[in-house]
C-alpha cells in the first residue's frame, strides 16, 4: 500500500501520545503512522490495543537518546513528518534524577532534529512538531495568562529540560531552516494517565483507601485540558500551523489543587455510593516540593483565532468520564502500578 505521508510519533504508547496515535491512525488511513516508544514505566501498548492491527500502524521500540538507532529509523522509513511527544515529564522525578531528563528531553530531541534535517535536506515539505509544556514559562501571580511571547522562566529540572528542547527546536528552524512548529499545553487529564499524576493518583488512592497527599496549602492552580482535545489541537497545528511558530493549548479551566481534589472526592463518594465526605477524610497535606510554581494559566487565543481550534469537552463532562474510565479499568491501573506491563515488554521485545 502506498501512503501519502509517513509520520513518526514519538512517545506514542504514553498518555497523551496514545491518544494522538489513535486519532491519526483512525482519521488518516492514507498516512502510515509509526509509533516509537521506549516502553518505560509510563508507556504501554495496552493503551493502543484497538488500533494495533490497523493497516496503517506500525510500532517500533527504541530510545530517542540512541542517535544510531534514530538515524537508521529515519533511513528505513523516510519520514516526512514528526510529532515529538517522547519525554520524561514528572516534576518530582526530575528533582531526584535530573540527568534522565537532560538525556531524554534535550539529547533525544537533538537526535530527532538531526535525523530530520538530514532526511529532509534535499526534499520539499516535512514538518517537525515539538510538543512541549506551559511549565517552561515559570509561575504566574493571581492574574494574567501565559502567551506565546511570555519569557521563559523554568523552575524545575523538568521544565528547564523542556525549555532547552524548545530553544533547540527554534534554533534548528533559524539556523537550518528546518520546518518546525511548537505547541505548549496545560495540564492534561483523561483515560490512560499513569497514576503518579494528580487526578489518577487521587482516584486510585480513594479506591484503595489510602491518604490523598496535597502539597503545601493546596492552593496551587492549574489549567486543565481534556487529553482528546489536546490530540485534536496537535492535529490542527501539525497540519495548519505556520512554520516557525509556537501555539499555546489550554482548556480555559483553572482549578486550585485542593478544590480539584474536593471535587474528585465528592464524585468518587457518589460513584461508590458512600456518604458524602468519606473520601475527603483521606486528604493529607504534605511538605511542599522545591520550586513549586504557584499558578499556570494558558491564553490559547492565537490557536483559536488563527487555526479555529476550540476545546470541545466541558470540564464536568470530561471529569466524570475520566472517573468512570478508571473505575471500569481497575486492572489496568493495578498492572501499570505493579510493573507487570514493564516485565511483559522486556520479555516480548528482548
Amino acid at each position: 500500500m502506498k501512503f501519502e505521508r509517513t509520520i513518526l510519533i514519538t512517545g506514542g504508547a504514553g498518555f497523551i501520545g496514545s491518544h494522538v496515535v489513535r486519532l491519526f491512525v483512525n482519521k488518516y488511513p492514507n498516512y502510515r503512522i509509526v509509533n516509537l516508544d521506549a516502553l518505560t514505566y509510563a508507556g504501554n501498548l495496552e493503551n493502543l490495543r484497538d488500533v494495533e492491527d490497523a493497516a496503517n500502524y506500525t510500532f517500533e521500540r527504541g530510545d530517542i537518546t540512541d542517535d544510531g538507532f534514530i538515524n537508521n529509523l529515519f533511513e528505513q522509513y523516510q519520514f516526512n513528518g514528526v510529532i515529538h511527544l517522547a519525554a520524561e515529564s514528572h516534576v518530582d522525578r526530575s528533582i531526584s534524577d535530573p540527568m534522565s531528563f537532560i538525556k531524554t528531553n534535550i539529547v533525544g530531541t537533538v537526535n530527532l532534529l538531526n535525523a530530520a534535517r538530514q532526511t529532509w535536506k534535499n526534499t520539499e515539505g516535512g514538518r517537525f512538531h515539538h510538543v512541549s509544556t506551559d511549565e517552561v514559562y515559570g509561575s504566574l501571580g493571581d492574574e494574567g495568562f501565559f502567551t506565546e511571547t511570555t519569557p521563559y522562566d523554568p523552575r524545575s529540572p523538568y521544565s528547564a529540560s523542556k525549555a532547552s528542547s524548545d530553544h533547540l527546536v527554534n534554533a534548528y528552524y533559524h539556523t537550518y531552516n528546518l520546518p518546525i512548529v511548537i505547541s505548549n499545553c496545560s495540564n492534561n487529564y483523561g483515560p490512560n494517565h499513569f497514576p503518579e499524576k494528580l487526578i489518577p493518583l487521587i482516584i486510585n488512592n480513594i479506591l484503595k483507601n489510602k491518604a490523598l497527599p496535597i502539597y503545601g496549602d493546596g492552593k496551587y492552580t492549574r489549567d486543565w485540558l481534556w487529553v482528546k482535545d489536546h490530540a485534536s489541537a496537535i492535529d490542527t497545528i501539525f497540519h495548519n500551523g505556520r512554520v516557525g511558530e509556537s501555539y499555546n493549548i489550554g482548556g480555559n479551566n483553572e482549578w486550585k489543587n485542593i478544590d480539584l481534589v474536593h471535587k474528585l472526592c465528592d464524585i468518587m463518594d457518589e460513584k461508590l455510593e458512600r456518604p458524602q465526605g468519606t473520601a475527603r477524610e483521606l486528604i493529607t497535606f504534605v511538605k511542599d516540593r522545591p520550586g513549586h510554581d504557584r499558578r499556570y494559566a494558558i491564553d490559547a487565543s492565537k490557536l483559536m483565532n488563527e487555526l479555529g481550534w476550540t476545546p470541545s469537552v466541558k470540564f464536568e463532562e470530561g471529569f466524570r468520564e475520566t472517573v468512570d474510565w478508571y473505575l471500569a479499568n481497575k486492572t489496568w491501573v493495578d498492572n501499570v502500578t505493579s510493573g507487570a506491563y514493564q516485565q511483559y515488554y522486556e520479555n516480548q521485545y528482548a
